[in-house]
């Protein structure tokens, strides 16, 4: 059996597994039997991402064990005030009110969601009711007012506008510094990478300038690295990447992108491709991937293709397992990679240094990781250890194993 149809028998695997994984946890929806507590932190954390869907996703699975958990309704309404989306929104918010009279959190919510809606009639006849069965409240009553100011002050008007454009737009920056090390049993030393990112958030989508360093078979390199995330609607958004470098170490120009549609019940696909320029050569790859979120749960199949000059291709894939913790950005998870793929390593070709691993060598990669916080802290860490097995580029046969160690630290800002 060649290698390449070892790979496609292994992702076809990856591909059953993962239809066996989601199918298993569609089939028991009804018997939710995660803490409901966590599962909702971590969907307050999609939805104020912009994850709506796979935040609503995550949320009915709670109710379907937890029907009456009023956080968890709450919150979807939130989801579609913040989508726009104000009369779903008002749908659920009235069902929650006519329940719970005297809960004042969802009272602001669907006032709010009225004034998101510019319909301040009715956010002041909400507003009106609920101090009926909440009498005296301060916050209520300040927000009945500023309604009221707003028909008389224009600029009162503007400042709830600007809440509205606050509110369903939330977003956050960060800056993220990271190192790792590879350490080989054989031939090769040490080597070293680490480098610097700023993550903005926009209404539009994400953008992440990024410095990437490499200390490589004792040379110094330096890369340049932009990514885009525009969103174009609720359910579709884009990947976009720009890399440039003059370093040997480093392709001198990569560039990538993937068009992403989430899905209904948490499942997400992508189809995309990578495109590496060196000073000799070139490379395309073809990819794409299959992805679902299942309460806590996230599993996702990404295949590499990539076509040789024999009419031929290369073929592999990652499979991407992850379990979330108290919230989206706490988790742990399990890499399993097969094959060639643009992110692996370079090594030398007949004493030549290649910028990546051009040749269509074997290679198995295996990396656990974990992204955790603290309590009351904004800062994100996480900690990766991985195993790879790959063949010698200028060896065919004979293999060299690596270690792989690395952190990450990310604030926000």
């Amino acid at each position: 059996m060649n290698k390449n149809m070892r790979h496609i028998i292994w992702i076809c695997m990856g591909m059953i597994l993962l239809g066996s994984f989601a199918s298993h946890l569609n089939a028991q929806d009804m018997a939710y039997s995660g803490d409901p507590d966590l599962s909702l932190r971590r969907a307050m954390a999609l939805a104020s991402d912009g994850r709506r869907e796979e935040a609503r996703d995550t949320l009915h699975n709670i109710l379907h064990q937890y029907p009456d958990y009023t956080d968890v309704k709450n919150l979807i309404a939130k989801t579609y005030s913040w989508d726009g989306d104000f009369d779903e929104a008002r749908k659920h918010f009235n069902r929650i009110t006519s329940d719970e009279r005297k809960n004042k959190e969802v009272w602001v919510a669907a006032i709010r969601n009225e004034i998101f809606a510019l319909n301040r009639s009715t956010a002041l006849g909400l507003a009106n009711k609920a101090l009926l069965f909440l009498p005296g409240d301060k916050e209520l009553d300040s927000l009945r007012n500023r309604i009221i100011n707003s028909w008389n002050e224009p600029s009162k008007t503007s400042q709830l506008e600007a809440e509205k454009e606050v509110e369903t737009n939330k977003r956050s920056n960060s800056v993220a510094i990271f190192s790792s090390a590879d350490i080989f049993d054989v031939v090769f030393d040490p080597m070293y990478y680490s480098g610097v990112e700023f993550n903005f958030g926009t209404k539009y989508g994400k953008i992440i300038p990024r410095i990437n360093y490499s200390n490589r078979f004792q040379i110094d390199g330096t890369q340049y690295e932009i990514d885009l995330y525009p969103q174009f609607s609720k359910k579709v958004y884009a990947y976009l990447n720009y890399g440039y470098s003059q370093s040997e170490i480093y392709p001198e120009h990569r560039v990538g992108g993937d068009l992403y549609v989430n899905l209904p019940k948490g499942f997400e696909t992508s189809l995309g491709a990578r495109f590496l320029s060196f000073t000799d050569s070139d490379v395309a790859i073809f990819t794409g991937s299959a992805g679902v979120y299942k309460g806590n749960y996230y599993l996702s199949l990404r295949p590499y293709v990539t076509p040789r000059k024999n009419s031929t291709m290369g073929i592999s894939g990652v499979l991407t397992a992850r379990k979330y913790l108290k919230d989206a950005n706490n988790y742990i998870g399990i890499n399993a990679g097969m094959g060639f793929m643009p992110e692996f390593r370079q090594f030398l070709a007949n004493t030549t240094l290649v910028a990546e691993t051009l040749l269509f060598v074997e290679s198995q990669q295996l990396m656990a990781e974990y992204q955790f916080s603290f309590k009351d802290n904004p800062s994100l860490y996480r900690a990766h250890l991985g195993i790879t097995r790959q063949e010698f580029v200028f060896a065919a046969g004979n293999y060299f194993w690596a270690i792989s160690a690395g952190l990450r630290y990310q604030i926000g800002f």
